[in-house]
């Protein structure tokens, strides 16, 4: 059954509430960062990359940023913020992290991250409090022993016992994004010895009331990527924490955690897109430059795939974003399948990119070309690496057998509203999200195209072969409905490798869902959009990735993919489902 939240109008409600309304606020950010290739910008390429070298924040940068308010982008509008739904934040933080990961991480979305529980079970107070921190452009961390910052997941986590006025903290970690620059701790701390739902609670410090002697600093560790953020630790001693920190109810941190960490890796999906097409501008300027000719066809296929693959990531992210405010009680479970899947799609393209790019990807003398180098390191340190990965199956895995037995090809599908741009949906409320069972309204909708479709298969042309690769994703749903079936209802599936591979199998139908919804849902304002060609070229590709056949592509459709990615890089256009225009 899908339940669908509720659009509310709010008299006098603030700007920010549609997509023109983010896409002018990333308009004016970029604007406000300049041309990324200009080698006198101080905010351009060539001087964040210097940073990352350095292994020194870009202050001047960060400057810009705190004094266009970028902060209130991570605070709802109720407390004075421009937050509303997940897919316009993404939107209005593209323009940072097509420059640089680690600026939007060390200055960005790191303090949305940690304000979420907050958003989530905070009570008035603590939320007009954290408002008003990020509005006057403070800045807050999170500490969790479950939140990997790169593939070393640190074991370490805190404990809160009970005390005279609240608790008293303990515990260490040693890797925490701007953990000596913090206003504010979000500490996620055990507060109960036994394993199990209701082992960990969320408290907000302040790092200045923890009174001399209970919070020691520990040196900057230097990672291999996101040089330029800065990552240190943080260690308590019987910190004090009044009763008044706890955020929500005691023993409600694990529940808040799964609530939050749908909502920052989705966002994270949402906005590393932009990053990896700024690699895949770098490779047309490579294959391009000098050339009064077209592209050499040698180089047709990597770039056309990774265009092709860019496409369905962003509609993977904005659908998942657009869940998150439409379906928010269902949309936990396709939300750990994009961080799943797009990641693996971004390292596979950059792995293409460098073969266009050779030993210019690695070049940070100019801003040209070595956006590839650093997005490689900087990837896995964003938690899009194997232990991003991980996270991301022990919420699969434990559903697919449910999913087999009570939802696949019976339930309803969703509503339009969720692929189509232009909307209009509920904002985003953190504490409408759920955790667990909802079924499965991508695997519906897949089912639903497919049947639509149905009576183009076997045609000549690109709908025709869409109609084909459609039918050929819902009949791997039925092997995979079949295999899931059998699966035990024990814990131990999460560690058996065959099972894992099945994960893999779910989370790239569910993918190939979310394109053929995109493709659906065109109006026919975008041309190149509303024809099948990039649909086909992007789920011919991810079908190869799952093994899944493949039919024959008919004539035509790498040439016109690559009319359009040569127009746009020619344009100063993104590679992405918006089109903006980009400073240049």
């Amino acid at each position: 059954m899908t339940i669908t939240a509720e659009t509310i109008h709010f008299p006098g409600a603030p700007f920010g509430r549609t997509e023109a309304d983010a896409l002018a606020r990333a308009a004016r950010l970029e604007a406000l960062l300049g041309d990324p290739y200009d080698p006198a910008n101080p905010h351009g390429l060539r001087a964040l990359f210097a940073a990352d070298d350095r292994r020194v924040r870009p202050a001047e940068t960060e400057t810009l940023l705190a004094e266009a308010g970028l902060g209130a982008e991570f605070v709802p509008v109720a407390y004075g913020g421009r937050l509303t739904r997940a897919d316009l934040l993404a939107r209005a933080l593209r323009p940072v992290f097509r420059r640089d990961v680690a600026l939007g991480f060390g200055y960005g979305i790191t303090s949305l991250f940690a304000a979420g529980a907050v958003w989530a079970a905070g009570s008035t107070r603590q939320r007009q409090d954290v408002a008003d921190l990020l509005l006057r452009g403070g800045r807050a961390t999170i500490l969790h022993h479950e939140l990997a910052h790169a593939n070393a997941i640190l074991r370490h986590e805190f404990s809160a016992r009970t005390a005279a006025g609240g608790y008293r903290l303990d515990g260490r970690k040693d890797v925490i994004i701007n953990a000596d620059r913090a206003d504010l701790q979000v500490v996620y701390a055990r507060t109960d010895t036994a394993r199990g739902p209701r082992s960990h609670s969320v408290f907000l410090l302040d790092p200045a009331a923890a009174g001399p002697g209970r919070i020691r600093h520990l040196p900057r560790v230097e990672l291999p990527g996101m040089r330029g953020a800065l990552f240190s630790g943080l260690e308590f001693t019987g910190a004090p924490v009044p009763a008044e920190a706890l955020v929500g109810g005691e023993g409600d941190g694990v529940g808040m955690a799964l609530q939050v960490f749908q909502v920052n890796r989705s966002v994270i999906c949402g906005v590393v897109t932009s990053a990896a097409g700024t690699v895949l501008h770098s490779a047309m300027r490579a294959a391009t430059d000098g050339r009064e000719g077209p592209v050499a066809k040698r180089w047709h296929t990597p770039l056309t795939g990774v265009f092709a693959d860019l496409l369905a990531g962003d509609a993977m992210a904005t659908v998942v974003l657009r869940a998150l405010s439409l379906l928010p009680a269902q949309a936990h479970l396709f939300a750990a399948a994009v961080k799943y899947v797009v990641p693996d799609l971004l390292r596979e393209d950059l792995q293409e990119l460098a073969t266009v790019l050779g030993a210019r990807g690695y070049d940070h003398a100019g801003p040209e070309y070595g956006a590839l180098d650093k997005l490689v390191r900087d990837l896995p340190v964003a938690g899009l690496g194997h232990a991003g990965s991980a996270s991301c199956q022990a919420v699969l895995v434990p559903q697919l057998r449910g999913l087999a037995e009570r939802s696949w090809f019976s339930e309803d599908e969703p509503p339009s509203e969720l692929f189509r741009a232009g909307s209009e949906l509920p904002d985003l409320d953190y504490r409408l999200l759920g955790i667990a069972g909802g079924g499965d309204f991508m695997a519906a909708s897949l089912v639903g195209s497919a049947a639509r479709l149905a009576a183009a298969r076997g045609t000549r042309g690109t709908r025709g072969a869409l109609a084909g690769l459609a039918e050929a994703f819902v009949t791997e749903l039925r092997a995979l409905q079949e295999q899931c079936r059998r699966l035990p209802t024990s814990g131990a599936a999460l560690t058996d490798p065959a099972v894992i591979v099945l994960s893999d199998r779910y989370a790239g139908i569910v993918g190939a869902a979310a394109v053929l919804g995109v493709w659906e849902s065109q109006d026919g304002t975008d041309p190149f959009l509303a024809d099948p060609a990039w649909a086909v070229l992007a789920l011919s590709r991810l079908a190869g990735r799952l093994g899944v056949p493949v039919p024959d592509l008919p004539d035509g459709i790498q040439e016109q993919v690559l009319d359009e990615l040569v127009r746009r890089y020619r344009e100063g256009l993104s590679y992405d489902l918006d089109t903006v225009a980009h400073a240049l």
